[in-house]
C-alpha cells in the first residue's frame, strides 16, 4: 500500500518566527498538513521570512508558501495549500486539533511549558528542552558542526545559548540593532530589504534614534508600534548588502528544519512498520 504523510500526521508548530518557518517550510514541502500557533504581537525581527507576520497583516507569503491568520474553528475552511496561523499563546487549542506531532519552535530557551504528553511525537528546538522531560527529540539550533542534529537519548539537550551573534564579514554584535531605551518602536522611512548607509536613522524608540552601525542591507526590523525594553533586539543589518537574502529562509533555519523533518519521518516510518 502507498502511504502519504497526511495519512498519518497533522502537525502543530508552536511559533512562527524565522527559525520556526524553516521547519514549517520543510514539513509543508514534504506534504504534511500544519497548523501554526502564535502570540498576539509576535516579536519577530526577520518578518519577511516569518509565518508570524500574518498575525499583523492577515496573509503573508514566504518563498511562495501562503500563511493566513484564522480562528481555530475555521482552519479547515482555508483554500488548499494555505497554512493556518492561530493566535493561541498558551497552546490551548492543541487538544482540540489533536495532532500526531507537536513541534515547539518558539526558541524560548527557558521556562519550557511543553511536555511529551501533548502528542505522539513532541519535538523541541534548541536549548531548554531535555529529551524525556519536555519532548521526545531535541533539534540542535547552535551554528557549527552539530547544527540540525537530532537528539533522542533521554536526558540530552541542545548546546546552551551563547547569546553571541554569528559573525558576518567581520561584524558580530554590532550587526544587531538594540533598543537604546524602553518605549514604543517606530521605523524611520526604512523597510526590510533597504540599503542603509552608516549612521542612517533606521528607527526611533521613544525619543531616541537607532542608527545603522555600518553600510549594508536592513535584514530585519520589528513590527512598527511594538513596545520594547532597553537592550531588546529590534533589528539586524547585513554588511553583505545582498537584498535577496532578506526574503529567503536562512541556511540555519533550513538546516534545523531538516532535523525536524528527519525526526518526523523517522517516527512515521516506525509507525508504518508497527502497522504491518
Amino acid at each position: 500500500m502507498q502511504y502519504t504523510p497526511s495519512d498519518y500526521v497533522t502537525i502543530v508548530v508552536r511559533g512562527g518566527g524565522d527559525i520556526a518557518t524553516g521547519s514549517i517550510y520543510r514539513l509543508y514541502k514534504a506534504g504534511f498538513p500544519i497548523v501554526v500557533l502564535e502570540i498576539d504581537n509576535p516579536r519577530v525581527v526577520r518578518r519577511e521570512v516569518a509565518a508570524a507576520q500574518c498575525v499583523f497583516v492577515g496573509q503573508h507569503f514566504v518563498e511562495g508558501v501562503c500563511f493566513e491568520k484564522t480562528d481555530i474553528g475555521k482552519i479547515n475552511n482555508l483554500s488548499p495549500g494555505v497554512i493556518p496561523v492561530v493566535v493561541d499563546p498558551g497552546g490551548h487549542s492543541i487538544s482540540e486539533i489533536n495532532p500526531s506531532v507537536v513541534v515547539d519552535a518558539r526558541m524560548l530557551k527557558r521556562d519550557i511549558d511543553t511536555n511529551n504528553e501533548l502528542a505522539d511525537l513532541v519535538v523541541g528546538l534548541g536549548p531548554g528542552f531535555i529529551v524525556g522531560d519536555h519532548c521526545d527529540v531535541v533539534i540542535e539550533t547552535q551554528r557549527g558542526h552539530r547544527l540540525g542534529r537530532v537528539y533522542s537519548e533521554r536526558g540530552v539537550g541542545a548546546i546552551p545559548d551563547t547569546r553571541v551573534p554569528e559573525e558576518v564579514n567581520g561584524y558580530r554584535n554590532e550587526r544587531v540593532l538594540r533598543a537604546p531605551c524602553s518605549g514604543k518602536m517606530q521605523s524611520h522611512k526604512t523597510n526590510i530589504g533597504d540599503i542603509v548607509s552608516k549612521g542612517e536613522i533606521i528607527a526611533t524608540v521613544g525619543l531616541e534614534e537607532v542608527r545603522a552601525p555600518f553600510a549594508g542591507v536592513l535584514r530585519g526590523l520589528l513590527q512598527d508600534g511594538l513596545p520594547v525594553y532597553e537592550c531588546d533586539k529590534i533589528g539586524d543589518v547585513d554588511p553583505r548588502g545582498i537584498r535577496e537574502h532578506c526574503f529567503q529562509i536562512s541556511d540555519k533555519a533550513l538546516a534545523i528544519g531538516g532535523g525536524v523533518l528527519e525526526a518526523v519521518m523517522n517516527w512515521v516510518s516506525n509507525r508504518k512498520d508497527e502497522s504491518r
